[in-house]
Formats: C-alpha cells, structure tokens, sequence
C-alpha cells in the first residue's frame, strides 16, 4: 500500500502532530494563539489530501500550479487553499480566483502581476511576502534588509493585502534564523503602513514547526510529517 493512501498513518501522524503543537503553544504561548496546521499537498493523491481535510485540516498548501490545476476539482470543497510554492507571473491568471492566500511574493512585479489579475476577477488577493531570512542563494525571497521597501510597494497596490511574511529558514540553521525572523515580524508590526496587516507568520515545517511555535508562528506547514516522505520526481 502506498504511503499516501494508508488512512491509519495518517490518523496516526495528525495526532502526533496536532498533540505536538499544543505542548508547544502550552509552553510558549499564550492560551488565546492561534496556529494554524496546513497540509502541504505536493505530490499527494487527493483522496490522502481529503482524508486529512476529514481529520480536522482546514488549510492546504500548494507547491506547483499544474499539480494542483490537475487535483482541485478531486478536493473536499470546504478546503482553505493557500500557494506556498515559487510563483512565476505568468502562472498567476491560473490560480487567482481560487487561492485565499499566497504565500510566497518577493518581487514587486510578483505582487503587481497578483494585483492585476486580481482586479480583472475582482477580488482583493491576501498575500505574504516570503522573506530568505537564511540569505541563501538557491532559495526564493526578499532578503531582510529590503523587506520594508517592498511592504511599501506591495501597500500601494490596490488589489493586494499584504497579511503578513513567510519564510523557510536553512535546513541546517539554528534558532537564530527562526529568532531573526519573529523579530522581523514584530519590528513591521510596530510600524503604520497603508494596506500592510501582520497577522500571519508562516514558519516551521515538518522537522522544525515546534521550535517555530515558540518563535511566533501562527501557521505551520506540514508535508512529511502528515503523510510521510515522498518522491518528488513523480
């Protein structure tokens, strides 16, 4: 039986995960937090993806725009869809009308191009804007330190709302990146700019979302850990 079929491990790893993430808000944060659990859903079969969304998962995560343009119609349709994944302008017009959050703006011309799709369906798009706390070269992001230019930008734009940052900190980094990151967070938060709401912190993956609850995040995305390791080359 393949792993993303067996409904059992599944069941198993929501309450593992779900009992880890309530140790890790009982020690850290406070009573009234809420984080939120996303499944991460690349490479998964749907029928995996909607037994998750049965156990108790609200919010999907999409990594690639074609998977998941071949997946939606199989989707329970009470399933929350945010993009996760590197975007590319000229995918946006695919994915616009369905998507409650993107997760993963780090350019001005990303977040003009989700602006002007956004205006031709006539919707305001949430978005984050991911941030490559680590400053590494083989992954997407705006680096640190010209965050606040683009929240300034992305705040001009009259078809976007920017709801807060994402990031996926080095694999083999430390709690400073995840230290860096919440301190990012909190010095935006501090500040008034038009059309920039800090609400979301997305942060923390299948082998780290415990220490990121520690560091403020309100939403942690979990792919390996739910439905076990995958082969990405399908």
């Amino acid at each position: 039986m393949q792993m993303e079929t067996n409904f059992a491990y599944i069941d198993e790893n929501y309450k593992r995960i779900v009992d880890a993430m309530e140790e890790a808000k009982a020690k850290y944060r406070k009573p009234t937090d809420e984080i939120t659990l996303m499944a991460v859903t690349k490479t998964v079969a749907p029928e995996a993806v909607n037994h998750a969304i049965s156990c108790g998962i609200h919010t999907l995560g999409e990594n690639r725009v074609q998977e998941y343009l071949s997946k939606k119609d199989f989707y329970a349709k009470d399933a929350k869809v945010h993009f996760i994944g590197h975007l590319q302008t000229n995918k946006v017009k695919y994915i616009i009308e369905d998507m409650e959050l993107i997760h993963s703006v780090d350019s001005i011309k990303l977040a003009s191009e989700i602006d002007r799709h956004a205006a031709r369906v006539n919707k305001v798009q949430d978005i984050l804007i991911e941030v490559n706390v680590g400053g590494e070269e083989s992954k997407s992001g705006i680096a640190p330190d010209q965050l606040e230019e683009l929240l300034w930008q992305a705040g001009q734009l009259s078809h976007v709302h920017v709801r807060g940052l994402m990031t996926i900190p080095p694999v083999e980094g430390d709690e400073k990146f995840l230290y860096k990151m919440q301190q990012l967070y909190l010095d935006i938060s501090s500040k008034k700019m038009d059309n920039i709401d800090m609400e979301i912190l997305s942060m923390g993956m299948s082998g780290d979302f415990a220490t990121a609850i520690r560091y403020g995040s309100t939403l942690v995305r979990i792919g390996t850990a739910l439905f076990g390791a995958r082969n990405y080359q399908k």
